[in-house]
């Protein structure tokens, strides 16, 4: 019953991880999540945060306009929290994780030749 209850509670923690990878287009934009550098595109996201939870997402990259949306945790359901929540309950607040991917189209600014 012990080991049960191990790989249960482990099962459980385990689905309140989501990952995402973040691309743009085109590839090597600077990346800030929720206004903090984070690295370039295509980045890996990997977070605990709640149902509802919700991220920040600014690109930059010479040539191109900023980009500016958000991305949050209501995307996909996460079967391993749901069973979880069934038999512990608190895994619920997990039950929902980020797509697998993100891809973002940058708009290539207009230089004084274009105009």
């Amino acid at each position: 019953m012990k080991k049960v209850a191990v790989v249960l509670a482990t099962a459980g923690l385990a689905a309140c991880a989501s990952t995402t990878v973040i691309n743009s287009e085109p590839s090597g934009a600077m990346l800030y999540l929720n206004g903090e550098k984070v690295g370039v595109t295509p980045y890996t996201h990997t977070d605990s945060k709640i149902v509802g939870s919700t991220n920040t997402v600014t690109l930059k990259k010479d040539g191109y306009q900023d980009l500016t949306t958000a991305f949050s945790r209501n995307e996909e359901v996460s079967v391993g929290a749901v069973i979880g929540g069934v038999l512990v309950l608190v895994p619920f607040l997990w039950v929902m994780e980020y797509k697998p991917t993100h891809t973002y189209e940058m708009v290539p600014m207009k230089s004084a030749t274009n105009q």
